[in-house]
């Protein structure tokens, strides 16, 4: 038995040397750092032939780690001459950053729902949510719009029932606002 094990270390072992690996070195296609890998040479020559396909269908050059040091073109970014219009800053982001009007700050979810009912009854035309980010306590906002000039109409109707409403920053699907 210690023969047979003797003998099949020997076979693993010499089993080991067959495999063809080597050091290759790439560099870094972000940052262009170097990285050696050590690789068998067909999976090398694999990754090379792969890389030249996708270099052909997308049309651009492919790093190949020998002489890189010529700078690459950055993307052309396109910035319009006039200020963008509302729909085509929703196009690009359905939810922005814009206001809504703070009704009044609450302890309770069931404040919450009677102030809800209040001001649906006042106001049906407005949407009308609760925030309860703040456990435990309840923001009752409603409307959304994308300044704080949009919001002062609203906000001036609203003063009349709630004294301490006020316009304040939040996140609102760009569809919505007014």
């Amino acid at each position: 038995m210690k023969k047979f094990i003797k003998i099949f270390s020997l076979l693993s072992l010499m089993g080991f040397y067959t495999i063809d690996a080597q050091q290759v070195v790439k560099k870094d296609t972000l940052s262009g750092t170097e990285l050696t890998i050590t690789m068998d040479s067909r999976v090398n020559d694999a990754l090379a032939a792969i890389e030249d396909r996708c270099a052909k269908t997308a049309g651009t050059k492919v790093s190949s780690g020998i002489d890189d040091d010529a700078p690459a073109k950055p993307a052309k970014i396109f910035v319009p001459s006039r200020e963008l219009t509302n729909a085509e800053i929703c196009r690009k982001n359905p939810r922005i950053l814009g206001f809504k009007i703070q009704i009044t700050t609450v302890k309770s979810n069931e404040e919450a729902n009677e102030i809800k009912a209040y001001f649906r009854k006042r106001f049906p035309n407005l949407k009308v949510e609760t925030d309860a980010s703040l456990r435990p306590n309840y923001k009752i906002l409603a409307g959304s719009y994308f300044s704080k000039q949009s919001a002062a109409v609203d906000l001036a109707k609203i003063k009349e029932y709630f004294k301490s409403a006020m316009p304040v920053q939040y996140r609102v699907f760009c569809a919505e606002a007014k």
